[in-house]
């Protein structure tokens, strides 16, 4: 599967048995450089709509949500202490969680493309 990409400012990639969600160009031009991130704990459930991600970078102070539903089985927290790793364009720096999730129609409707990057 390739990367897919949420309006929310997430993309998300399937592992070998997860989704892999990091924080997309988008969420990272709508954040500013990352100070300061909460990640959810492993083990936790999560609904689509529910809190992700509590973040505060240099042009905003927000939650981000997460599009689908699942089971955390991976946090990234190098992220804690090294929160910049989020502003990485590399997605093996910027994930933040591993989830199990059987979403999978609702994943293949999201987009190809990062949003607001038409090109």
């Amino acid at each position: 599967m390739t990367v897919k990409y949420h309006e929310s400012g997430v993309w998300i990639e399937k592992t070998a048995d997860n989704y892999r969600i990091g924080l997309s160009e988008k969420g990272q031009d709508d954040i500013g450089e990352v100070m300061f991130v909460e990640l959810p704990e492993e083990g936790v459930e999560l609904k689509a709509g529910d809190v992700l991600l509590g973040v505060e970078g240099a042009k905003a102070v927000t939650e981000l949500t997460i599009p689908i539903n699942g089971t955390v089985k991976a946090v990234h927290k190098e992220v804690e202490d090294e929160p910049e790793l989020l502003n990485s364009a590399d997605k093996t720096e910027n994930w933040i969680v591993e989830l199990a999730s059987s979403d999978h129609d609702r994943v293949s409707t999201f987009s190809d493309k990062v949003w607001g990057n038409e090109n």
